[in-house]
């Protein structure tokens, strides 16, 4: 009877033979399709983190919008320039002879209105009324002179008249007829020189064209 025979059993239940069932560890593949699996989704994590920090400092995430702000801001400068342009068409500067001026003097001083009002009239103005201010202005233009005139008159009539006296104060009025007045301030001596005045008056008339923002921009 075998050692391994359980006692009482009688040989009965006798086990025989040198070979016994083992117990083996599962495969080991599974672990490993399970440990590559996570390794590779760990350096994918890894690498979209990696991107998303570089756009954060170099500023990529903001390029379309940056872009798209950049678009809208040329499609406004442009047509901001298209309504420039249009506006300049619409208002011609007339020429000297189309303009009356009345020339008022308002100081102390005799015959300035009527020598101004020669001096204009030899550079093309056609002269109107010639005399001393009204007490409205009357020793009360500090400067060199006050050009007065319509609304319609602030962006055609004055600046043309404006080119033959240098620092003369600008200002519009209740009138509706198309005449300006200079009226002759206290700081007056004469009017521009001719030659710097029909320079500045060429530019008025054709100003050089200055970069928009759509050239500077877009």
């Amino acid at each position: 009877m075998s050692m391994l025979t359980p006692p009482g059993m009688g040989g009965k239940y006798r086990i025989t033979g040198d070979t016994y069932p083992r117990m083996r560890r599962p495969s080991g593949r599974r672990r490993i399709v399970l440990a590559v699996i996570a390794s590779a989704a760990a350096v994918g994590l890894l690498g979209w983190g990696t991107l998303q920090l570089i756009d954060v400092f170099t500023g990529g995430g903001s390029k379309a919008s940056a872009a798209g702000h950049a678009s809208r801001d040329c499609d406004r400068a442009e047509a901001a320039d298209a309504s420039r342009k249009s506006q300049q068409r619409q208002k011609p500067l007339p020429t000297p002879k189309q303009i009356t001026v009345n020339v008022y003097n308002a100081t102390p001083r005799g015959g300035l209105a009527k020598n101004t009002a020669d001096e204009l009239k030899k550079r093309g103005f056609t002269i109107g009324k010639v005399g001393n201010a009204t007490k409205a202005y009357d020793k009360k233009v500090k400067g060199t002179g006050l050009l007065l005139g319509a609304k319609s008159a602030t962006d055609t009539a004055l600046p043309v008249l404006g080119t033959q006296l240098d620092g003369a104060e600008h200002r519009s009025d209740a009138r509706k007829g198309d005449e300006v007045d200079l009226v002759i301030g206290s700081k007056f001596k004469n009017l521009t020189k001719k030659e710097d005045a029909d320079n500045a008056l060429a530019a008025l008339a054709k100003p050089a064209p200055t970069p928009s923002a759509s050239d500077k921009n877009c």
